[in-house]
């Protein structure tokens, strides 16, 4: 799931490594979402090291699971263009940010299918929430379908997108998208 909208959402800025915090909007996102886990076990939780997606795991489980930080489910990393105005992004991203300091979006693609991959390797991960980034998840989608049809609605804040695992191919099928009210 992506995280609640930040201060760098309602400005506009880029915000990849860097981070910012939860507006009141983004903790009322991350509460709305929470719902969505009524009556679901989830028997592991990981989010990115980012404080914004912490914060938004924390709140969609009440604080009451327990889990880990994990580096490879954070943003794109954008350089030099971090915290800068998100009209400075170019309309070809692909590997634009690599000669500022950032990563390519193939980059971020391999990272992402690595860590969840890594993670659904472990034995007793079942029903498993893991809170990242926008880019991120549009990345990790890009590597198993077209996301193009996902994205005609948008990518809000605290989208849930559940997958299903498959171990023998390791492989990941969307099955369902929750978009937020």
């Amino acid at each position: 799931m992506r995280h609640g909208q930040t201060l760098f959402n309602v400005r506009r800025k880029i915000q990849g490594a860097c981070d910012s915090p939860l507006t009141e909007e983004g903790i009322k996102q991350a509460e709305e979402a929470s719902r969505y886990f009524d009556g679901i076990t989830i028997d592991h939780a990981y989010s990115s090291t980012s404080e914004r997606a912490c914060d938004t795991l924390e709140i969609v489980t009440h604080n009451q699971l327990n889990y880990t930080r994990i580096k490879g489910l954070k943003e794109m990393d954008f350089g030099t263009f971090e915290g800068e105005s998100e009209d400075l992004n170019p309309e070809d991203k692909s590997t634009f940010f690599l000669q500022y300091g950032g990563e390519s979006r193939e980059q971020v693609r391999k990272r992402l299918v690595k860590t969840c991959q890594d993670i659904m390797r472990k034995g007793d991960h079942q029903n498993v929430l893991a809170v990242s980034h926008a880019g991120a998840c549009l990345h990790f989608l890009s590597h198993w379908q077209d996301p193009s049809e996902i994205l005609k609605g948008g990518f809000p804040n605290c989208m849930i997108l559940k997958y299903e695992y498959e171990s023998e191919a390791e492989s990941f099928k969307l099955v369902e998208v929750c978009r937020p009210i």
